[in-house]
């Protein structure tokens, strides 16, 4: 008796769209080794190809939170400039402190989900938003509703960003070489101290630190975590100066936004600066010796 003609081996594609690879996965047992989110990535769901969309890749459907958010922030800026700003706060102030004492958690509730949406779409006016937290609120609960509000609306943009590209440039970084992937292995090691040191520097632009996590694949919960308490300092610093407006105010003067430049304040956010950067250090130098 011959031997039966051997299967042809599969025919080798795009990746994602390989012939015959779920078979080859369960075969060799590949499915459990990498896990559903491997395969994901690779295109395969429930040992099947998904040559329509597999994760990771672009559609209209995924991008479609991020460019509202885009279109909105660019309508924003040339719509909302002229009054989201501290002019606009000085002259209604009186109207905002008899509202605040007639309806004080209304006032709570609109003023948290006005300060979420201007930090979800990225709108002009996020620090006239905590001057008027203090203002209105003074330092508690003023600073725990710019603060808790910051990291709602900084969540929200970071799942637009995230559903809309960082799937797909997390997996291209995963799968790439060299440079780049060192960089994503970096980062993954060191995900807490990089995230609290982009909220912690003051140049660093607070979308910039909302988008860029979200486009290299950091975890959602770390993202939370140093979002809340990276923007601690920052925060009490601004509700602080919001909450001595009343005094600014009857002077004629304007607040002082670069109070957070002055050493005094600028001393300490550095310090932890060293801190969040201590744990990268050290691992450097662990490695290098070892």
């Amino acid at each position: 008796m011959g031997l039966a003609n051997p299967a042809p081996p599969p025919r080798l594609g795009a990746l994602g769209r390989m012939s015959g690879w779920p078979a080859i996965a369960e075969e060799f047992g590949l499915a459990g080794a990498l896990g559903k989110r491997k395969l994901a990535i690779l295109g395969i769901r429930g040992g099947k190809l998904d040559n329509k969309n597999p994760r990771g890749g672009l559609s209209a459907r995924r991008m479609l939170p991020l460019l509202v958010i885009a279109a909105v922030a660019i309508a924003g800026f040339f719509l909302l400039r002229d009054y989201l700003d501290f002019e606009t706060l000085r002259s209604n102030r009186e109207d905002l402190i008899e509202f605040r004492n007639s309806n004080f958690a209304l006032t709570s509730l609109v003023f948290i989900l006005a300060y979420v949406v201007i930090v979800a779409f990225s709108l002009p006016g996020a620090a006239v938003a905590s001057l008027t937290g203090g203002f209105l609120f003074n330092l508690f609960p003023g600073a725990l509703y710019n603060i808790g509000a910051a990291t709602i609306g900084a969540s929200a943009i970071f799942w637009a960003a995230r559903l809309g590209m960082g799937d797909f440039l997390a997996a291209k970084m995963d799968s790439s070489t060299g440079a780049v992937k060192k960089i994503k292995q970096g980062l993954n090691e060191n995900e807490i101290s990089f995230l609290f040191l982009m909220r912690l520097v003051p140049a660093v632009p607070f979308f910039v630190a909302n988008l860029l996590p979200a486009l290299v694949g950091v975890k959602f919960r770390n993202f939370v975590f140093t979002t809340f308490f990276g923007i601690i300092p920052g925060g009490v610093v601004y509700t602080w100066v919001g909450a001595g407006l009343g005094e600014v105010f009857a002077r004629g003067e304007d607040p002082n936004f670069g109070i957070i430049f002055e050493w005094y304040i600028l001393g300490p956010i550095l310090g932890l600066c060293a801190l969040a950067v201590l744990p990268i250090a050290i691992r450097w130098v662990r490695g290098k010796n070892g």
